[in-house]
């Protein structure tokens, strides 16, 4: 088994039932970066595994949508020696560097997500950066769950991929069978 698909079991971050995705699409699993995350040594362990993964792209600095991957972020950063920062969500749903946060045009930087599905989150970061002046040298994700589908123009690492069965609501079994869907991710609990 992936040594980052054993720490997500033995963390407990693999649920499993029914679930709305950040995006929109349901599905039967989902996987909880949180909960990987509350342990100081597991994220330090993913993210220097991560830094080997992008450290060739010679980037200035980490910058990762919040609220998920805000750890992820920091601990990339860390690890590679470089800043990092997040964007956050204005009141009008776009992504915007806050907080004192700056990039200088022709700043190289990688963009790291938890968990990409479709990788919208993501897209509208590297959008805000191309706005900025800045280079996006790759994105890195702990868990693409787009089994590698997922595109963004970039090069895409990731520690974890998976192909998980995702449906659209109209067409979601778990729906038309009854079961109460609920949505644990950064953008609204039920």
């Amino acid at each position: 088994m992936n040594k980052v698909m054993e720490l997500f079991e033995k963390s407990g971050a693999v649920l499993h039932g029914h679930f709305v995705l950040t995006s929109g699409l349901h599905s039967d699993t989902y996987m909880q970066c949180a909960k990987l995350f509350e342990f100081g040594d597991v994220s330090q362990e993913l993210c220097a595994m991560a830094a080997e993964k992008v450290k060739k792209y010679g980037a200035d600095a980490v910058v990762s949508p919040a609220t998920g991957a805000i750890i992820f972020g920091y601990e990339l950063g860390k690890q590679l020696g470089i800043p990092n920062m997040f964007a956050e969500r204005e009141k009008d749903g776009n992504f915007a560097l806050r907080r004192g946060f700056e990039l200088k045009a022709g700043s190289k930087v990688v963009v790291a997500e938890n968990v990409v599905t479709t990788g919208g989150s993501v897209k509208e970061v590297i959008e805000l950066l191309n706005k900025l002046g800045v280079t996006v040298a790759a994105v890195v994700e702990v868990v693409d769950r787009s089994g590698g589908k997922v595109d963004f123009g970039v090069p895409n690492e990731s520690l974890l991929q998976i192909d998980v069965k995702t449906y659209e609501p109209d067409a979601c079994p778990m729906c038309k069978a009854g079961t109460p869907a609920v949505k644990p991710g950064s953008k609204g609990l039920k």
